[in-house]
């Protein structure tokens, strides 16, 4: 087993990762994370060491989502760097639709994804500028 940098094996796990964050499935949310996993931004950063505890950091952005009314989100792909034997840094740009069809632009995140029998999980999540 080896680092995952294989762009269709990343952009069907960002897919999935995708439609979950989208339909505020958080137990999919939740299986998409290692644990013990990290969130790191400007201004705060959690980690969370249960499925539970990933689920109640999710709960939030759910309203969020639906306020904004979106209803998919693409992962753009925009580096892919292999870390270590398991370890994969991944950029991705977030684009969003809306319930009308329109384009929402979205956010660009840094992820550190583990390679496991199963496929990529998310270890630490970064935004980025």
């Amino acid at each position: 087993m080896t680092a995952s940098t294989d762009l269709d094996t990343l952009s069907d796990f960002f897919d999935r990762y995708g439609v979950a964050l989208t339909t505020a499935d958080v137990p999919a949310i939740a299986s998409c994370y290692a644990l013990p996993g990290l969130v790191v931004a400007d201004t705060y950063s959690f980690s969370f060491t249960s499925p539970a505890a990933v689920a109640l950091s999710f709960v939030g952005a759910a309203p969020d989502y639906q306020e904004r009314e979106l209803v998919a989100a693409n992962a753009q792909i925009e580096d892919v760097q292999q870390i270590s034997a398991l370890l994969t840094e991944v950029a991705v740009r977030w684009e969003f639709l809306d319930s009308q069809g329109g384009a929402v632009p979205g956010e660009r995140y840094r992820y550190l994804l583990r390679t496991t029998e199963e496929g990529p999980v998310i270890c630490t999540v970064i935004r980025t500028a």
